[in-house]
């Protein structure tokens, strides 16, 4: 999906003063972020982070995914190397938006796995497209990441999108007993990739 970039500002965080970028779908309006640090666009891999958007996790702090310790330590891993970028791709609960991610909740209440919730609703699985990072990636110049994800579907997704990616860095963070079966479920249904240590 095309987006058209819209206009920069800074964006001083606890962690660093990232620049920040906005996009937008050209078919849909659906608005995207990216933050960067540093210069990202000299042709050295960019530590990077892929982050969909999950309000529930990132901003009201909920112990049901990991989402929001990922986001926290992706901006710190790039404050502490002091160059770097991460997407905000605004695609709720794995695509289906935020009141349908509080009705998989429901049904997750009442004993449903995360994928098997959303199916029940009528989705996919994962209705998540990394499309856009395409031409975001393009406009800050950068053509090479190593990539801090445990979702070897971003991997796929990027190099189909003809950047190189040249690491993985695992993010294994934000696991608790309320998200046990969470991550259980990303690992075995959706296949993310975990160690055994970070899972138990």
């Amino acid at each position: 999906m095309p987006v058209r970039y819209v206009a920069s500002s800074r964006l001083p965080t606890q962690w660093a003063e990232f620049e920040l970028h906005g996009f937008q779908e050209t078919g849909n309006g659906k608005e995207h972020v990216a933050l960067t640090l540093g210069d990202v666009s000299d042709g050295a891999p960019v530590l990077a982070r892929m982050h969909s958007e999950c309000l529930t996790g990132d901003a009201l702090f909920s112990r049901r995914c990991d989402c929001g310790p990922q986001l926290e330590a992706a901006l710190q891993r790039i404050a502490a190397e002091g160059r770097g970028a991460l997407l905000y791709l605004r695609q709720e609960g794995r695509g289906i938006g935020l009141l349908n991610k509080i009705r998989a909740y429901h049904l997750q209440d009442q004993g449903f796995d995360t994928v098997e919730a959303n199916v029940k609703l009528g989705f996919e699985a994962d209705m998540r497209s990394y499309d856009v990072c395409e031409n975001m990636l393009a406009h800050l110049g950068i053509k090479s990441v190593r990539l801090m994800t445990n979702n070897p579907r971003k991997v796929d997704a990027l190099v189909r999108a003809g950047v190189t990616v040249v690491e993985r860095l695992p993010l294994h963070v934000g696991h608790n007993p309320d998200n046990k079966q969470y991550i259980a479920t990303k690992r075995g249904k959706l296949g993310h990739l975990f160690d055994h240590q970070a899972e138990s």
